[in-house]
C-alpha cells in the first residue's frame, strides 16, 4: 500500500512538474512572438520599415563606427572604412562594398542598407533591403549617432554614450585651457593626394572635440574661411597664416608629404615649438564614437601628457 501511495505521489509531482513547464514554454513563446520583427523609423525621405533587430547591416558611406558601437553586426562596408586601422579588427570578416556593385551587395543578403542622400542607385538598393540615408551634416555629429541608435533600435544605448562622451570630453577641455591658455588656437591640418586643407568644427579629423567639446579657438584666419563649408584647400606659401599655436596634422603617409622638408613649413612657430601633433589621417577622419574615444584619449595624452 505503501508503494502505490508513495508512487501516486510521484505521478502527481510530474505532471504538476510538466504542466508547470509547458506554461512556462508557453509564455516565452508567447514573448518571443511578442517582439516586433520589423519597426518603423521616420527617415528623412519619410517613414521606412527595417529590421527591429538587424543582423546584417551594409553601410555604404561614413557611418560604419556607429553601428559598430552599438555592436550590430556588419556583412558589408565601404573603402574608407575598409582601410581604417582602428577598424580593422571588428570589420575583419565584412566586405568592402560601393553604391556601384549591386551584385556584391546582394550576395551579402543584407537586412538594412545606410548610406548617404548622395548614395548612387537608391531606388535599385531599396529593393534589395530596406534602405536608409542621412543628409550629412543635417544633424551634428552626436545627434547622428542618437538617430542611428533609433534605427538600430537601440537609442538608449547611444544616448546613454553621448551624455557619457559630452562630460568627459568637457572636463579634458577645460583642464586643456587651463594647462595651454583660454586664448591659444589650434589648427587641424591634412595633406592629401599633393593637397593641404585645414578644417573647421565638423568634419571629422578631431574637429568637433576641439571645437565644439572642448571649446578651443581656431585662427580667425581658419574660422573665416573653413568654418562656413567644414574645409578649405591652401596652398603651402599661406599655410603659416592658418596654423594656430598647436596644429594637429592628420597626415597620410601614402601621399606626398615633401612639404614638411620645406624652409616655409620648419618655421612655423608650433612646428619650432614642438607643438604640432602628428596622427594617422586614416584612423582619425570620422566622427563616430569609437574614433572618438580615440581621439579624446589622444588629446588628453598629448596636451596634458596622461596615459
Amino acid at each position: 500500500m505503501k508503494k502505490i501511495i508513495v508512487s501516486c505521489l510521484l505521478l502527481i509531482v510530474l505532471v504538476l512538474s510538466a504542466c508547470s513547464g509547458g506554461e512556462s514554454d508557453k509564455k516565452e513563446t508567447a514573448s518571443k512572438e511578442s517582439k516586433p520583427k520589423m519597426i518603423t523609423y521616420e527617415a528623412e525621405t519619410g517613414p521606412v520599415k527595417v529590421p527591429a533587430d538587424p543582423k546584417r547591416v551594409v553601410v555604404l558611406q561614413s557611418f560604419a563606427g556607429n553601428v559598430m558601437a552599438l555592436d550590430v553586426n556588419l556583412v558589408g562596408v565601404d573603402s574608407w572604412s575598409k582601410m581604417n586601422p582602428r577598424f580593422a579588427k571588428q570589420l575583419k570578416n565584412a566586405k568592402e562594398v560601393s553604391d556601384e556593385n549591386l551584385e556584391k551587395i546582394i550576395e551579402l543578403n543584407p537586412d538594412l542598407i545606410i548610406g548617404l542622400s548622395t548614395t548612387k542607385n537608391i531606388d535599385k538598393l531599396k529593393e534589395i533591403a530596406p534602405t536608409v540615408t542621412y543628409t550629412y551634416g543635417k544633424a551634428d555629429y552626436l545627434t547622428q549617432h542618437i538617430e542611428i541608435g533609433k534605427l538600430l533600435n537601440k537609442e538608449k544605448e547611444a544616448q546613454a554614450w553621448v551624455d557619457d562622451f559630452k562630460k568627459r570630453a568637457h572636463s579634458a577641455g577645460k583642464d586643456i585651457k587651463a594647462k595651454i591658455g583660454e586664448d591659444t588656437t589650434i589648427s587641424v591640418i591634412e595633406n592629401f593626394d599633393k593637397q593641404l586643407y585645414v578644417f573647421g568644427d565638423n568634419w571629422g579629423r578631431g574637429t568637433e572635440i576641439l571645437y565644439q567639446e572642448m571649446k578651443l579657438k581656431m585662427p580667425e584666419k581658419v574660422k573665416k574661411m573653413a568654418l562656413k563649408d567644414g574645409y578649405y584647400a591652401l596652398s603651402l606659401e599661406v599655410l603659416p597664416e592658418f596654423s594656430g599655436d598647436y596644429v594637429v596634422l592628420s597626415k597620410n603617409s601614402d601621399t606626398d608629404h615633401s612639404f614638411q622638408e620645406t624652409d616655409t613649413y620648419k618655421n612655423i612657430p608650433a612646428v619650432k615649438n614642438n607643438r604640432l601633433f602628428e596622427v594617422n589621417a586614416k584612423e582619425f577622419y570620422f566622427n563616430d564614437p569609437i574614433t572618438l574615444e580615440f581621439q579624446l584619449d589622444y588629446f588628453v595624452q598629448h596636451f596634458l601628457g596622461k596615459q
